[in-house]
Parts: C-alpha cells; sequence; structure tokens
C-alpha cells in the first residue's frame, strides 16, 4: 500500500516537473520570438536609408486677407493626399529630412466690398467661393523617439512649396451667380509656408507602420494676383489630421 501511494505521489511530482519544464520551454520561445522581431526590425532600420509611404490628411481650410473689405464668409473642406518620403540622417531613424509629392483640395469662401475684386465684378459687393486644388512638395525635418512598446512619438517642421494646377469659383455679383469661373490666372504661381505636425507611429508588421498625428499649413505668400485682384495680402491656413502608412 505505502508502494503503491509513493508512486502515486512521485506520478503527480512528475506531472506537474513536466507542466513546468513545458511553461518554461513556451515561456523561452515567445521571449525568442519577440527577441528575433525585434532584432530584425532594428537590422531592417540600420540597413535602410529611406522609407516610403502614403498619407491621407482631411482637415479645414480658410482664406484670411490683410486688408480691409474682404470678409471670410466660411472655410472649405480641406484634403491632402500624396505620397510621403523619410531620408534617415541617422542609423536609428530618429532624424530625418521629411519630403514627398501630393495633392491638395483647398479653398474658402470670401466677401468683397465694392471696388476691389475682380474687374468683370466689382461694380458690386460681390461673393467668392474659390476651389483650389494644388501640386505640394514638403520639406521638413523629422524628429521621432521610441518608446518601450516601439511606439514612435514624432514632430516635423518646415515649410512646403505649392503650384496651383485648377481654380474654379462660384461668384455671386449684383444678385447673378456666375458658376465655375476659371480663376487659375488669377492666382500666384507658388504658395509656400510653415507646416508643423506631430502624432504618433506605430509598427503594425516587420514592414508596415501606421502613423496617426495633427497638421498645420500656414501660408507665408500671398495667394491672388494683385493686379487682377486689387486686394492686397491674401493667406491661406488649413488645420488637418494626419493619416498614413510608412512601407
Amino acid at each position: 500500500m505505502v508502494k503503491i501511494l509513493h508512486n502515486i505521489v512521485s506520478g503527480k511530482q512528475n506531472y506537474w516537473k513536466c507542466l513546468m519544464f513545458a511553461g518554461v520551454i513556451m515561456g523561452a520561445s515567445v521571449s525568442a520570438q519577440a527577441q528575433e522581431g525585434f532584432s530584425k526590425r532594428m537590422s531592417r532600420k540600420m540597413e535602410r536609408k529611406v522609407r516610403f509611404g502614403f498619407k491621407l490628411d482631411p482637415g479645414v481650410a480658410v482664406m484670411k486677407s490683410q486688408d480691409n473689405g474682404i470678409e471670410r464668409n466660411s472655410g472649405k473642406f480641406h484634403l491632402n493626399y500624396g505620397i510621403m518620403a523619410d531620408f534617415f540622417l541617422d542609423k536609428e531613424e530618429r532624424y530625418a529630412v521629411g519630403t514627398g509629392f501630393q495633392v491638395t483640395h483647398t479653398g474658402s469662401v470670401l466677401q468683397y466690398d465694392q471696388g476691389i475684386g475682380l474687374n468683370e465684378y466689382n461694380d458690386y459687393p460681390t461673393e467668392y467661393d474659390l476651389r483650389l486644388q494644388y501640386l505640394e512638395v514638403p520639406l521638413t525635418l523629422k524628429l521621432k523617439a521610441a518608446t518601450r512598446d516601439d511606439i514612435g512619438i514624432w514632430g516635423q517642421f518646415g515649410t512646403y512649396f505649392a503650384a496651383p494646377i485648377r481654380a474654379r469659383a462660384n461668384v455671386i455679383s449684383n444678385q447673378k451667380e456666375f458658376r465655375k469661373e476659371n480663376v487659375l490666372n488669377e492666382m500666384h504661381r507658388l504658395n509656400m509656408g510653415l507646416l508643423l505636425a506631430a502624432g504618433v507611429e506605430y509598427p503594425l508588421t516587420e514592414t508596415l507602420s501606421g502613423i496617426v498625428g495633427f497638421g498645420y499649413q500656414g501660408g507665408f505668400t500671398d495667394l491672388t494676383r494683385n493686379k487682377k485682384w486689387n486686394d492686397g495680402k491674401v493667406n491661406l491656413n488649413s488645420f488637418s489630421l494626419r493619416l498614413g502608412l510608412y512601407f
């Protein structure tokens, strides 16, 4: 009887030993896989000098005049989308020159007093519903800090260069409406300004990362040609949500 009990106890002890051993093996395996994944990401980072991605920035845009006689009636939905490119300045990917090639849809609604605005309509107070499209190239310095969970916190600042490729205006003057008037030749050929953005970056796979953030663009240059509009300086500003993927 004692021998039987001894065998039962020994069997239970062996059973628990097997479970403990299996647990240790599984823990070591998971740890090894995590370390391997981290090592792969780090080695990939150490090798690459540039990465590309795609972004979509929905937001709101407003145009503001620096002179009297022009009022902003409303802003417009702002949409910026295109290719992102980060050229890394160090192996740890903490510093990079950020650029890309993007398309921007923007605009605003402005109310002009009599005597200013386009010659065809300035005999009366006139409202211009401007809808603009630009090709844009940003040029920024990008900084990133990594957390313990490999989540990156990033910020960037710099400038952008934008050229108009389409400009339409719905015009209301003297109680008459003129739709989709082509005003591309009445806009300046270059728009540039301050670019600020910040957000977080999260690794989705070994080669894919998602980003979420907020951005601001403040125009330095005059959008409208003064000889055409007689309106002084009109700037374009935008606030947007940054959504993107890096490959």
